[in-house]
């Protein structure tokens, strides 16, 4: 178990892989803590079973993997994303014409905001939170544009045993009304009477690698349940503050083509919006989860 430290900061905990090589696929890692480029691999072609199931590990050591590259027609995106499990429908954002699975991701010289640019997990509102993501940018600015990811096993884990007992058995409120009412009128889609809300534990048990993480958010989290909201306000604040030191980040660099894909249950995900005029474009698959425990 190998521990890091900055300057007057948390520890992160993280365990060096020593498990057996890759096969299939190639693996470089971003950070010690999160985030891995994946080569070897065309995902517009049908995955192996070998190679499904090296990347499906990818993920559970990463969180988040990056693959560059890859030409995708949205059948093949779509056909990508059903090997993880059904596919989810965003509740607000607009889709590609004939695919409502497949999510429009764009912010140019008229949007009034772009996608994910606050710390959040995709859609943590729903009662079954999404399990992952898969984010295909075919249309790059020319700098800047870049998502952060954290991971939020290592946020977890740098808790004092203190803190990580106040919020044993803790709940919170997460709500989508703030964040999606007239979000996407600019791009002509009709708000719809209400948005999802939901009650999520907010410390996670892992349904794969059965580590426990930090699952409340800025986007999405509300208030904390069973305590005054003054406290609840408090306590969040520091939370969100913890979970966004750099120290438990990556950042990746958008090249045209490249593939993200994020674990939702054990990172969130930020996006730069730093590139104005300028345009960012892609779609997005999003493959449904569980529900929290």
């Amino acid at each position: 178990m190998n521990q890091l430290r900055g300057n007057g900061g948390p520890r992160i905990r993280h365990v060096v892989e020593n498990g057996a090589p890759y096969e299939t696929i190639t693996v470089d890692k971003l950070t010690p803590v999160i985030g891995a480029e994946i080569g070897g691999v065309d995902l517009a072609q049908p995955l192996g079973n070998a190679t499904f199931s090296e990347i499906q590990r990818a993920l559970a050591e990463n969180l988040v993997i990056f693959f560059r590259d890859q030409v995708l027609t949205p059948e093949q995106h779509l056909d990508f994303g059903r090997r993880f499990g059904a596919l989810h429908i965003h509740p607000a954002a607009p889709h590609a014409p004939g695919h409502p699975e497949l999510m429009v991701i764009r912010a140019d010289e008229n949007s009034p905001r772009a996608n994910g640019e606050g710390w959040h997990s995709d859609v943590s509102c729903d009662a079954m939170p999404p399990m992952g993501s898969i984010l295909h940018i075919q249309t790059c600015p020319p700098m800047g544009g870049d998502t952060l990811f954290a991971n939020m096993y290592a946020a977890y884990d740098a808790l004092s045993d203190r803190m990580k007992a106040y919020l044993d058995g803790m709940r919170a409120v997460h709500d989508g009304e703030e964040v999606y009412r007239g979000t996407y009128a600019n791009l002509g889609v009709t708000d719809k009477p209400s948005y999802p809300k939901s009650e999520h534990p907010v410390v996670r048990t892992h349904p794969v690698t059965g580590k426990k993480a930090l699952f409340i958010n800025r986007g999405f989290t509300r208030r904390l349940l069973g305590v005054p909201a003054d406290e609840s306000a408090g306590v969040m604040r520091y939370l969100f503050e913890h979970m966004e030191n750099p120290l438990f980040q990556c950042r990746f660099r958008w090249t045209e083509n490249a593939v993200a894909f994020w674990d939702n249950r054990c990172a969130q995900h930020r996006a730069m919006w730093d590139y104005w005029p300028h345009t960012r474009a892609g779609h997005r698959v999003t493959v449904l989860g569980d529900v929290p425990v």
